[in-house]
């Protein structure tokens, strides 16, 4: 199961993403050799989650113009820094337009951006310096992403044990999450997972709960296979069961992650978020986002302007899943069924792939820079500390 916890592999050039549509039955790995196959594993949600799918794009494009490096003769695009300019930035234009609502991933094809633009200004740098400049900045951007989600899953861990301790709690702490955010929607370790993780491994966590979460069931299939392989006692909820689980069991906190934050605090979260936020707030339990400081929006000021995904009408009506009993127990056998009625359309379904959850409504921001609370009184973050 270890293998599974991967989202990327990188040797070289040479790129594989684990086909996250097939788990947990199947552990599939496929080559992204071009920069049109990444932008269809991202939309498609071969490979999801903010921080990975931003990891990915800047690896294409880094592998894209090593390639190009290494060609002979080389393509016409490296004869010049005007050339190269015109060349990468509709790449990363087109990247860009993968999914729309996921920060991270717009804020490294940004910080690809700036960077082709000041190379090509740059007179002191000729084409080939320029190319691996761009190359290296592609490649730390998901380097840089296991090493800030330590950072930021123990900074959570240790403020919702500080809270639950001033609340009088002194046991472990049971903790719900939404969506999945560990190791397969990042370069490693995770977000609002990772916080989980961290209290594991540290002994402070009592028990995992986690929601199924549309589209494809994320949580059942992927939060779930993370949690067997890490050995973490955890219980599946049905997503509209979360109050049942609010008013009949003792829960510390909700941590979940984001894709996009606004200034003021507005969070777009997975669907379903929102209404955990809702009833976590009717009864008191500390409501937690936890997210890289890519993922704040400093240019938008409240949720109101966060793009909203529609995902295709098809996705609802569609499951897929391991055929059980299964026909062969030494080989697994998946299909995609339908499960609603035929003749459902667009016009009569509605899909977004996530929801905005009010600042009001959530206790705590975490990023790798610090921990954000709301002033009392206010219904509003000030992020100015943690971005």
């Amino acid at each position: 199961m270890a293998s599974a916890l991967t989202s990327i592999r990188v040797s070289g050039d040479d790129i594989e993403i684990v086909n996250q549509l097939l788990l947990p039955h199947v552990i599939e790995f496929i080559p992204i050799t071009s920069i049109e196959e990444a932008h269809d594993a991202i939309k498609s949600m071969k490979i999801r989650g903010a921080p990975a799918i931003a990891s990915l794009a800047a690896l294409s494009l880094s592998s894209y113009i090593s390639k190009a490096l290494k060609a002979d003769p080389q393509p016409p695009f490296l004869s010049g820094k005007d050339a190269l300019r015109k060349h990468i930035q509709p790449l990363i234009d087109y990247l860009n337009t993968s999914r729309p609502t996921a920060v991270n991933l717009g804020a490294a094809m940004r910080r690809l951006s700036a960077l082709l633009e000041r190379v090509a200004l740059d007179e002191s740098v000729d084409v080939p310096q320029a190319a691996r400049q761009l190359i290296e900045e592609g490649r730390a951007v998901a380097d840089e992403d296991v090493g800030r989600n330590h950072a930021m899953a123990k900074l959570g861990a240790d403020w919702l044990e500080g809270r639950a301790k001033q609340l009088g709690n002194d046991e472990k702490l049971n903790v719900l999450t939404v969506c999945n955010t560990g190791s397969l929607a990042t370069s490693g370790y995770g977000t609002a997972l990772g916080l989980i993780t961290n209290l594991h491994e540290t002994g402070r966590l009592g028990r995992a709960y986690f929601t199924q979460t549309a589209p494809y069931h994320q949580g059942s299939r992927l939060t779930a296979m993370e949690l067997q392989a890490l050995k973490i006692h955890s219980v599946m909820i049905c997503d509209t069961m979360v109050g049942s689980l609010f008013q009949n069991h003792k829960i510390h906190g909700v941590v979940v992650g984001a894709d996009r934050i606004a200034k003021n605090g507005d969070t777009a979260n997975k669907i379903g978020t929102y209404n955990a936020a809702v009833l976590a707030a009717r009864h008191k339990i500390p409501f937690v986002v936890v997210a890289p400081i890519s993922t704040v929006d400093m240019a938008i000021p409240d949720g109101s302007h966060i793009p909203i995904e529609q995902r295709p009408a098809i996705e609802a009506c569609l499951v897929r899943g391991a055929i059980y009993p299964p026909p062969d127990k030494d080989k697994p056998s998946q299909a995609v069924v339908m499960f609603t009625p035929p003749g459902l359309d667009a016009d009569s379904i509605y899909n977004p792939s996530f929801d905005v959850t009010p600042a009001e409504l959530i206790t705590a921001i975490v990023t790798e820079k610090g921990v954000a609370t709301r002033k009392e009184g206010e219904e509003v973050f000030s992020l100015n500390s943690v971005v």
